[in-house]
Order: structure tokens, then C-alpha cells, then sequence
């Protein structure tokens, strides 16, 4: 039986206030833990799993806190609507230095929503995209359906959050605004260093970093779309510059 005092302490990690104090974050499910058993074994700290699930794991570092768990208690300890099978305790990766001379970077302006922005990170990493820089009021990447989003490329990739316009004016790298009055995407040379603005799901790439030093670049529309979903689009652009 898991305690009360301990289902308090996971729940709380579903507030950014309580990430940023305790240093944690939460992952679920057998992909997301499993990558994260993978890539950065080093930074579980306690995991709560079906009996199942144990028995499936070839080795589990004994640093770990492991805890049998049934599906009740794994329902208490879940931020998912249907809880699958293992829930991790997860120390904050540690911030790695920004470079500029490594690849394409993506920049998320004012990204709101989780899903979306869990999957923006997932396709950056698709396409090996090693860092994002977003801006401060971008969702915080720990956010738990933002892990969940990323199906583990949280663990893979440099997150970084700053006030983009000072940090953009420094840059010497090819800059592409994500617009829809852009240049066409096949307009543009590949290039294999960059930075790319993808917008907030409304309002755009603010137009304050739309400077004289970014190139507007768009998806030719054939259908009748408004607009394209921010993930989607930062596919498409990625796999043409990259």
C-alpha cells in the first residue's frame, strides 16, 4: 500500500513550483521510463510499477528505489487519465552549455500547449536537432504531458529558456521564421546550421523578433487550412532544411 504522504509528494510534481523546489520531474509508461532507464539511468531516482512490469526488466540499477505497485495505487500516483503500467521519479537533467555551432537549433516562441510542444521536441529530435532554446513563457519542459510528449527525446536533447530577442541579435547562424507570408520552403537552401523560430500556437512568431535578420519561410497551402499545427509545421521545415 502506497502511503498518502507519498502520493502527495508525486502529485505535487505536477506543479512547476514544486519541479523547480524539489528538482524533479515525473515520466510514465513503459516507453517513456524505458527510454529514460536507457539514455540517463543515472537521474531515476524511484520507480513505482506493476509487478508485470518488473519482472519484464532485464536489469534495473539498485540505486533505484523500486516499489511494487497495483493498479489502484497506480492510479492514485498517475497525472494520466488511463495509467499504464510504471510511474518514475526523475532528477532535472543538468543544463548544458549552448552552442551555436552545432546543427540546427529550434526556438519555441510562447509555445502554450504541452502535447504540442512535447511533440515539437520529439520531431526535433527525429530530424537530430540537439538543442531547443524557448522563450520564458514557453511551457516548462518538465510539465508532465510535455514528458509525456516527447516519448522520451526529453532525455536526448539540451532545453534551454531565455529573453529570445537579445539572444537572437547576437547570432552570426542563418535565421528562418516559421510565417505565413514567408518565402516557400523549396525557395530556401538546405542548410546543415541554423536556427529556426517556430510560434506560439495563435499568435505567430512575435513580430519583435522578426528582424531584418530572419527569413520569413512558409508551407505553401493547397488546401483550404487556416494554418498548420506548430508540431506539423516544425516537421516539415526541419526536413527540408535538414
Amino acid at each position: 500500500m502506497i502511503t498518502k504522504s507519498v502520493v502527495k509528494d508525486i502529485q505535487s510534481l505536477a506543479a512547476k513550483k514544486y519541479r523547480d523546489q524539489s528538482g524533479l520531474f515525473l515520466a510514465e509508461g513503459p516507453k517513456v521510463v524505458g527510454e529514460l532507464l536507457r539514455d540517463c539511468p543515472h537521474a531515476i531516482k524511484k520507480i513505482y510499477a506493476l509487478e508485470t512490469w518488473i519482472q519484464q526488466q532485464k536489469k534495473i540499477d539498485p540505486a533505484i528505489q523500486l516499489t511494487s505497485v497495483t493498479t489502484a495505487d497506480l492510479v492514485r500516483l498517475s497525472q494520466l487519465t488511463t495509467p499504464h503500467e510504471v510511474v518514475a521519479v526523475v532528477a532535472q537533467l543538468p543544463q548544458q552549455k549552448l552552442g551555436v555551432d552545432n546543427g540546427l537549433i529550434v526556438v519555441c516562441c510562447g509555445i502554450q500547449d504541452p502535447g504540442n510542444f512535447g511533440t515539437i521536441l520529439r520531431t526535433a529530435d527525429w530530424f537530430g536537432v540537439s538543442q531547443v532554446v524557448c522563450s520564458i513563457d514557453t511551457v516548462d519542459v518538465y510539465n508532465p504531458k510535455v514528458v509525456q510528449a516527447t516519448m522520451g527525446s526529453v532525455a536526448r536533447l539540451a532545453v534551454h529558456y531565455m529573453d529570445l530577442e537579445p539572444w537572437l541579435k547576437e547570432q552570426q547562424l542563418p535565421i528562418y521564421g516559421a510565417v505565413l507570408n514567408g518565402k516557400p520552403l523549396y525557395e530556401i537552401a538546405r542548410s546543415q546550421q541554423g536556427i529556426l523560430l517556430i510560434g506560439n500556437e495563435a499568435k505567430g512568431v512575435p513580430a519583435a523578433l522578426l528582424t531584418n535578420q530572419v527569413v520569413g519561410i512558409t508551407i505553401p497551402r493547397v488546401g483550404g487550412a487556416e494554418s498548420l499545427n506548430a508540431a506539423v509545421a516544425t516537421g516539415i521545415l526541419l526536413s527540408w532544411l535538414s
